[in-house]
């Protein structure tokens, strides 16, 4: 929608509290009422900008679980994916990151469609781990909660680079994955062994 489009420039540029509705209707050459008819104030188009950059990142992350590649590797790519996502979102729109921030608990409401998506798809990598074998999970949702409350932690200090005293994605990865391989990890019974 064009004037999300635009709401999400002005924000970027000026910050969401020094932009105004008129502002976001002149930019986007709409008059005030049809603004008015589709938000009902700038916290609702501040919500829509957030929820557009959020279904755009559940698309992104859709791709990576549809992959043909083995589960564990699958899990690590979905945390990557979403934390180079979560920081390209907010390094790519300027003041509005001051807003991301700032605003925690708003943007928390807004994220809920793809905070559910993002646990859909992990459980799916998850029971598809369980099935070939890979994975012996004893309790699946919790399993899926841990993983994406830790991945949501890891946020704010993958976008500012303090992960592992400025670890990138490049030296982070390996351990990453050996976290994931061996919590996840079926481990063969000794009377498994001898048949």
């Amino acid at each position: 929608m064009q004037i999300v489009n635009v709401a999400r420039e002005l924000f970027a540029k000026q910050g969401v509290e020094a932009t105004t509705m008129n502002d976001i209707a002149v930019a986007s050459g709409k008059g005030r009422r049809t603004l008015y008819t589709y938000f009902k104030n700038k916290d609702d188009v501040y919500c829509a900008v957030i929820e557009e950059e959020l279904d755009r990142m559940s698309e992104r992350l859709r791709v990576v679980a549809a992959k043909n590649i083995e589960p564990e590797d699958k899990l690590v790519q979905l945390i990557y994916t979403h934390l180079s996502l979560i920081r390209e979102a907010v390094l790519r729109n300027g003041t509005l990151r001051a807003e991301f921030f700032r605003d925690i608990w708003r943007v928390e409401q807004a994220r809920k469609n793809f905070d559910k998506t993002e646990v859909e798809l992990i459980t799916k990598v998850l029971m598809q781990g369980i099935r070939k074998g890979k994975f012996d999970v004893a309790n699946i949702r919790l399993s899926v909660d841990i993983i994406h409350y830790c991945v949501k932690g890891l946020e704010i200090p993958y976008i500012y680079g303090r992960l592992g005293d400025g670890m990138g994605a490049g030296s982070s990865r390996p351990l990453v994955q050996q976290i994931i391989h061996r919590a996840m990890a079926r481990i063969e019974r000794p009377d498994e062994i001898m048949n």
